[in-house]
């Protein structure tokens, strides 16, 4: 073999993948072999964090441990208890408070929360936009922006008043789109009685983020979606309608806006609408329900899941559902959006007996990736071409996390422990004993 080629060999072997340990990538990172591509880094960071998860001589040690009767938050690094309350930074070597509020009132009690980060490489129109925050909603209707770091009140705007409850947050688009969705309308027993009817189940009220502004509020109403209606979401310029018979319909958001927006409306500015006069966004009008749909929309997909779990997701396109039959109940299937076709090794059963049943999703960092999470085991699939064929998807262990658990008296009394604490709350800060070089790193769990 001649030198150049002995040479290009070396090369290579040094760039395959696994080459390198985690000392070995840590220096590496010290010489700034990543330095020149972001993207390059953090994927090499997250590599180097999963290697010492997976590795078997890693020991996590408890060093802070904290109760909430309240269900506990984490947000990058930010730890939120009571009820958004007490907020905790979990960067440092030991957690340490960033702000505690007064305890509310049960009328000022928070139902759901967003995290809202500065998009990159735009020009916000107040200094405070450019730091993270948190977006709440309240019981009392409102939606309130506050500083991530001091719980300062930096925005609000009043949703609606007795007419509906909104009561959850979500992303159409992250960081870009977010959804306000009222619980579902029901009527009094009186009412119902009576034979009155109601037709609206649910309001969704749409906002641009950074800077905040409203682009429509809309009624889900069943003289449109049908009768048998159950949840309704909007992700990703998709409406999402659930029926009780587990069917799963998706329209276009985004046609629907354009064809049903009866008038555009800018938050603070002075309105009339159907009599009422007022400012958008402001007590005690709230906001104009100003995309009325008056015909059934264009039907793009609809599929049948047991107890209507449906996911999207992966390059190409697939969708996640679960045979819609209770025996099927655990049982996943990866099936093509373009053909409803099965991939090859499509049907995910990890057939775990626990409390808790597994739960699968695609990863939120739009790498395709698929999480499977079972009671001891976390499995990272991906979709790849079959060789020979390209028109056929695959799926592949790309890897897996195991949880060795000791089988000791302690552990089945804690175990039942929890069972009778169900309502109690526990969060622990552990770090990585073996950490390359004496450096402590912490993770949650």
């Amino acid at each position: 073999m001649c030198p150049q080629a002995a040479a290009g060999g070396r090369r290579a072997a040094c760039r395959a993948p696994g080459a390198h340990n985690v000392c070995r990538l840590l220096s590496r990172r010290a010489h700034g072999f990543y330095a020149k591509d972001a993207g390059v880094a953090h994927r090499k960071n997250l590599g180097l964090l999963r290697k010492i998860v997976c590795q078997e001589s890693t020991k996590f040690k408890n060093v802070w441990t904290t109760h909430s009767a309240s269900p506990i938050a984490y947000e990058r690094g930010r730890i939120y208890l009571d009820n958004y309350q007490c907020c905790i930074s979990s960067i440092a070597q030991e957690p340490r408070i960033l702000y505690q509020k007064p305890k509310c009132s049960k009328s000022e009690k928070i139902e759901d929360a967003l995290l809202l980060e500065c998009p990159l490489g735009e020009m916000l129109p107040s200094p405070s936009d450019y730091k993270s925050s948190l977006i709440v909603l309240t019981v009392r209707n409102w939606l309130l922006r506050l500083s991530a770091d001091s719980g300062e009140i930096l925005e609000k705007i009043y949703l609606a008043g007795s007419c509906c409850k909104f009561r959850y947050l979500s992303w159409d688009t992250p960081q870009e789109v977010m959804v306000v969705k009222s619980a579902q309308n029901k009527l009094p027993a009186a009412a119902r009685q009576a034979s009155i009817q109601q037709s609206v189940l649910f309001y969704l009220a749409v906002f641009q983020v950074l800077p905040l502004s409203f682009i429509g509020m809309l009624e889900i109403n069943k003289k449109i979606f049908g009768n048998s209606v159950t949840d309704v979401a909007v992700s990703n310029g998709i409406l999402i309608v659930m029926h009780s018979m587990g069917l799963v319909r998706l329209y276009n958001f985004q046609a629907i806006s354009e064809q049903f927006m009866e008038q555009p409306f800018d938050l603070g500015h002075e309105f009339n609408w159907n009599g009422q006069v007022g400012a958008v966004g402001k007590y005690p009008f709230g906001l104009p329900c100003n995309i009325k749909i008056t015909d059934t929309p264009p039907l793009l997909f609809e599929a049948s899941s047991l107890e209507n779990a449906f996911q999207i997701g992966g390059y190409p396109w697939h969708y996640i559902i679960t045979p819609n039959k209770k025996k099927h109940k655990g049982v996943f299937h990866i099936c093509s959006l373009k053909d409803n076709a099965l991939a090859k090794n499509g049907i995910q059963d990890m057939k775990c007996c626990s409390l808790e049943p597994d739960w699968i999703y695609f990863h939120p960092d739009m790498s395709g990736r698929i999480i499977h999470v079972g009671p001891n085991l976390i499995k990272v699939l991906k979709l790849k071409e079959v060789k020979n064929n390209t028109d056929q998807i695959e799926i592949a262990e790309d890897f897996t996390i195991v949880a060795k658990r000791e089988n000791s008296v302690s552990l089945v009394s804690e175990i039942t422990m929890y069972d009778f604490e169900q309502y109690t709350r526990v969060l622990r800060m552990v770090h990585l004993d073996n950490f390359c070089c004496n450096k402590s790193k912490q993770i949650l769990v």
